[in-house]
């Protein structure tokens, strides 16, 4: 299992902002719809970013990538970002499967709902890094992506908000490379069953009151 994330800071735009770094122990297989290191492959170590709600960069897998090198990481990793402070994560666990949230729901939509104009600035991302400590099956990964974000729109649903999740949000499991390969990833399989229910108690243990990080500077 790989160690709690490390909370850093890192020195931007005249201000220090928060960030996660999981460098994994070893490297793990992950599935991730990330802007870098999205898609399967092999990582080395997983960064979630804080930004500023202000944040209008178009070129953001160059930006996290110029993170990890100041940080010193080695190797393809998985970097997301997200408008809320990632001090604030929550971690949960069922059966060996390990679970850190980052959630702000801000910005919550029905992804099927028509296009409509861009909301207001609010705290709007949710992140989930998972961890399952067997082998998926590229099959099951992609499964266990569709597992986490079915759990967390229940979570949402539960919460009286009238969406499915927010338009920037983001999943990465990982899981060894290693050893027989599971096949399945679903609600009800082996590892999607647990995974499911620690998603849904992080998104439900944060709730709706988070404030955007840029929102508590002073002045």
């Amino acid at each position: 299992m790989p160690s709690e994330p490390l909370l850093t800071r890192r020195r931007e735009d005249g201000r220090d902002i928060p960030l996660l770094v999981w460098r994994l122990g070893r490297p793990l297989l992950a599935v991730s719809t990330a802007p870098l290191g999205g898609g399967i492959g092999v990582r080395r170590w997983v960064l979630n970013a804080t930004v500023p709600m202000s944040y209008d960069r178009d070129d953001p897998a160059d930006h996290l990538a110029e993170l990890a090198r100041r940080l010193g990481l080695d190797g393809p990793g998985v970097g997301l970002l997200t408008g809320v402070d990632v001090g604030e994560v929550v971690t949960r666990t069922d059966t060996g499967v390990q679970v850190w949230a980052t959630v702000g729901l801000g910005t919550p939509i029905p992804a099927a709902a028509p296009a409509g104009p861009a909301p207001a600035q609010r705290v709007g991302t949710v992140n989930i890094v998972a961890y399952v400590p067997a082998r998926l099956g590229d099959a099951a990964l992609v499964n266990a992506v569709a597992t986490a974000t079915e759990a967390k729109a229940q979570a949402i649903t539960e919460l009286g908000l009238p969406g499915t999740g927010t338009p920037t949000d983001a999943v990465t499991i990982l899981c060894p490379p290693d050893g027989p390969a599971c096949a399945y990833g679903g609600p009800r399989s082996t590892w999607g069953a647990p995974l499911a229910r620690a998603v849904h108690a992080g998104v439900l243990a944060v709730g709706t009151g988070t404030v955007p990080w840029s929102d508590r500077l002073p002045g």
